[in-house]
Order: C-alpha cells, then structure tokens, then sequence
C-alpha cells in the first residue's frame, strides 16, 4: 500500500508517517516502480501497518516516543525484564495521574456545592481560582 493508503487504514497524517520515520519508529520502504507518471513509490506491507498500531497503543497507555522505540527494539529480543520495568513505571505514572485528578475531581465537587449554597454574589468557584 502507499503512504497515502497507509496513513488513512491507520487514521493518522501522512506526515505521522514520516515523522515516526525520522524517529527510526518506522522503517522507510524502498521505492518500486509504480508506472505511469508517478514514477518510483514506497509500498508498505502489512507489518508497518502492525507497527503503526502498536505505535499509537503505546501512546493512549502513556509512553513517549523514546520509550517507544525502546518497546519496539526490545521486542527482538528476550529482555522482558527492561520491557516489565517500562511497563511498571507508566503503571506508577498512570496512579499518579489518577490520584491528582481524582483530587481534582474532589475539590471541584466542594466547590460546586458551595456555589449552590453561598448566598453572596461571587461564586466560591472563581473566588477559589482567583487565589491559586
């Protein structure tokens, strides 16, 4: 398939594509003759397209770019160790991440009862926003 085929399989910009190449997270495909005016083309198999998948997982659960490519180059090998200890610490990540929004969520629920509440004229809400 083309880049232009692959970007839209995979929901994602052409120029994704080529950034994630940069990157080294992608392998860039030799050119083939593709005929007509178009010249030479890239063809990308079913494995870039696996790739690209497992890019863009990797990224809803958290991991940066880096630890991405540490991912997918430990994946040819057998340091499932290094891969667990990646996978611990965005678990740590994530708790963190939970625990302040979940604190978050808790301070803005007093807030919205005392607005419901206060019979002054300025609400707790922006009066508690003013001040942080």
């Amino acid at each position: 398939m083309t880049i232009g085929q692959l970007a839209k399989r995979a929901s994602v910009n052409v120029e994704t594509i080529r950034f994630y190449q940069r990157k080294g997270l992608l392998p860039v495909p030799g050119r083939r003759e593709g005929g007509g005016m178009q010249g030479s083309v890239r063809r990308y198999d079913e494995a870039v397209f696996g790739r690209l998948r497992f890019i863009k997982s990797a990224q809803a659960a958290g991991f940066t770019l880096a630890e991405i490519g540490e991912l997918l180059e430990l994946d040819s090998s057998t340091d499932r160790t290094r891969a667990r200890a990646l996978a611990d610490a965005r678990i740590t990540a994530i708790e963190k991440t939970i625990a302040e929004l979940d604190a978050a969520r808790r301070a803005l629920v007093g807030l919205s009862r005392q607005c419901a509440a206060a019979d002054t004229v300025h609400c707790p809400i922006i009066s508690a926003f003013e001040q942080v």
